[in-house]
């Protein structure tokens, strides 16, 4: 969380300059301003028949310290308290003894949209995935004695997502719009990554990685959503539902991730037709894994199944600039951080820290 510190002194100091200093016509004097919600929202805006969008986005989500419901843990407790659902098999000790630290992810998402009509814009969006993970190992089957720590890593393209969004609402004067959200996420995300790993004995075998390690989710999701937005003179706002349904009941390898729901309101105050800035809060609740992966057994809280999913509350800050002249004409650069408020885990977990989201989007 302190990395993250720098980015919110110069959010708000470019607030304050901006208040106090910076003079220019408001979004409303603009004849046709492009709004769109914070950079961290997906799918929420549309585009009149014929237009086109390209747009990148780069995410950073970073997770380190470990909880357990609402509860914070250390390492050793994890290691000497909790018990391993593969006690029993051979070589598994009765507790959880390797312990992850940190986990970092970094996501570049390609997209683009199409007005297929005023009512109906079409849209994909493919990814590229980069995930480590530090964990620590304890030595033996019990006893708080670290033999060492090692890194996991997994990189690849993740699912790729195709659907579109429905009018179904405008206001006369063109403030207030409501449409439908459709989407379906292809699996063509790995769900197979295999790293080395320390082994409380010392060796170091080369296994499946656990759930959180891998690049898809192997099964066609369903996402499906209602988005409203509105503005006002210099204010703009908007809410967006949306879900994440597994069509289905398990992959190749023999699970599904938990469903997904997740809720998003927003404000965002133009300070110029190229400057504005926004606030997010966000609310998130998916289900547990259901199902197990006979491949990925270790003793490690990220080979459970039932140790994801959970509740989040979040809170973003971001802004963006959309350049009005010159080579920069209609092209919008945005970046949103992201804090968490509230954490409620389903069983053992790393906590979430911070996450960056920066992009670029160009209508043509």
């Amino acid at each position: 969380m302190n990395g993250i510190l720098p980015v919110l002194k110069v959010y708000f100091s470019v607030c304050l300059l901006t208040f106090l200093g910076l003079s220019a016509p408001s979004v409303a004097d603009d004849e046709n301003p492009t709004i769109h919600a914070p950079i961290g929202v997906m799918g929420d805006h549309m585009h009149q028949k014929g237009e086109f969008m390209l747009s990148y986005r780069f995410m950073r989500m970073d997770m380190e310290g470990l909880r357990s419901g609402t509860n914070t843990l250390v390492p050793e407790t994890v290691a000497t308290t909790i018990a391993n659902r593969f006690s029993g098999t051979a070589g598994q000790p009765p507790t959880l003894r390797v312990v992850p630290l940190q986990m970092t992810t970094d996501m570049h998402m390609i997209g683009g949209m199409y007005g297929l009509s005023d009512d109906l814009t079409l849209m994909v969006m493919a990814n590229y995935i980069d995930r480590d993970m530090n964990h620590v190992t304890f030595q033996g089957g019990a006893g708080t004695t670290r033999l060492g720590e090692f890194q996991t890593r997994a990189k690849g393209f993740g699912d790729t997502r195709v659907g579109g969004m429905y009018r179904l609402f405008d206001s006369e004067n063109k403030t207030h719009h409501i449409h439908a959200n459709l989407g379906l996420s292809l699996p063509t995300g790995s769900i197979t990554e295999r790293d080395n790993v320390l082994a409380p004995s010392g060796a170091t075998p080369n296994l499946r990685l656990p759930y959180a390690m891998q690049l898809g989710t192997g099964t066609y999701d369903l996402h499906s959503g209602l988005t409203y937005t509105g503005q006002n003179l210099d204010w703009s706002w908007g809410a967006q539902y949306m879900n994440e349904i597994r069509l289905e009941s398990e992959n190749d390898e023999g699970y599904a991730w938990g469903d997904k729901h997740e809720l998003n309101a927003w404000s965002q105050y133009h300070f110029t037709p190229s400057f504005l800035t926004s606030f997010r809060l966000s609310a998130q609740t998916q289900e547990t894994i259901d199902g197990i992966d006979v491949n990925i057994v270790a003793p490690v809280q990220t080979a459970d199944p039932s140790n994801y999913g959970g509740e989040h509350i979040n809170l973003s800050l971001g802004g963006a600039y959309t350049g009005q002249n010159s080579i920069l004409a209609g092209h919008e650069f945005a970046v949103e951080v992201t804090m968490p408020l509230y954490q409620n885990l389903n069983g053992v977990q790393l906590e979430s820290d911070y996450m960056l989201t920066a992009g670029w989007r160009h209508k043509f």
